[in-house]
């Protein structure tokens, strides 16, 4: 039993020492070795030899590229809209010492730092800016952070923003904002529709205006110089009426044909009015009527073939 035991604490002591004095690197990863609590060096990738209680592995770096993911936050814009912003950010350790002694946590930190500059970038924003200039957000959270963290040995490659979502609040306000913008638009669009509809009716009215009045005054045009025309003939016509009756009286017997004429005439409108009238009345004496006959008979006995006149009727019924 007691070989055995001893067997067993030799073992032991034997697995202790070798991992204590040996040890692998992998690759991509620097040991930092430390001799009696000091840096004593840099142990890359292999196999290297430590010294049982005076040597150990203080820390251990990763040179491959890492990935941190820096949580959301919530950041006031510059109109004053809360926003909540989560991004990415991608370094690698290029100095494993300063890294392990220039800070604690460099993860840790470079996360603070990204939300620290990405609240300060999204305070010189809009809203609507956040979310068309994310490149150039990313650009000065990378700049901020790299400037910062060049004593810590660490080198940080780019910034990702993975979403800006507006807060509840922010949305609500944002959907009546839209709503009223689109009730504003549609009452602009159905206003310019009926401007254009009434402009259109307007001017169809007016053209029709114009086009009857200048119908109207075609057609006065036409029935006035229809009428100058029809005025034109009939003036012809009785100046040529006219000159053949001057003429016809000029001949031999034309003064008694014309007086002819009037009388008959006058009689056929006297028993006219005779005709009508429920008394008659005699306008001359019998002998100035008796007398106009007796002229008239003069006048006929000159046209040959024309018989005489009668005597005159007596006085007319009273």
């Amino acid at each position: 039993m007691d070989f055995l035991f001893y067997s067993a604490l030799v073992f032991v002591f034997l697995l202790f020492f070798v991992l204590k004095t040996f040890v692998v690197v992998p690759n991509q990863s620097v040991f930092i070795r430390e001799r009696l609590g000091k840096y004593d060096k840099s142990l890359m990738a292999g196999f290297h030899f430590l010294i049982p209680f005076i040597d150990r592995i203080a820390y251990r770096q990763i040179l491959k590229e890492q990935v941190i993911d820096v949580p959301p936050q919530v950041c006031i814009t510059k109109d004053n809209v809360q926003v909540r912003v989560d991004g990415i950010l991608y370094l690698s350790v290029m100095d494993p010492v300063k890294a392990s002694y220039g800070i604690d946590n460099y993860r840790f930190a470079s996360s603070q730092l990204a939300q620290t500059s990405m609240r300060s970038e999204i305070g010189k924003l809009d809203l609507d800016q956040t979310f068309v200039e994310r490149d150039q957000i990313n650009s000065s959270v990378v700049k901020s952070i790299d400037d910062a963290s060049d004593p810590w040995g660490v080198k940080v490659k780019r910034y990702e923003i993975k979403d800006i979502m507006p807060t509840d609040t922010t949305l609500n306000s944002m959907e009546q904002q839209i709503k009223a913008e689109r009730e504003k638009r549609a009452e602009i669009t159905h206003s310019q529709g009926e401007r254009a509809a009434t402009i259109n009716r307007s001017e169809g009215a007016k053209r029709e205006d114009i086009n009857i009045s200048e119908g109207e005054k075609l057609k006065r045009i036409n029935e006035a110089e229809g009428v100058a025309a029809q005025i034109e003939l009939v003036a012809t016509a009785t100046a040529e009426a006219i000159a053949e009756v001057a003429s016809a009286i000029q001949e031999p017997g034309g003064q008694e044909a014309v007086q002819l004429r009037i009388a008959q005439e006058y009689i056929n409108n006297f028993g006219m009015v005779i005709a009508k009238a429920n008394s008659s009345v005699v306008p001359m004496g019998i002998a100035a009527i008796q007398g106009a006959f007796e002229g008239f008979s003069k006048v006929a006995e000159n046209f040959k073939g024309q018989p005489s006149f009668p005597e005159a009727p007596g006085k007319g019924k009273g």
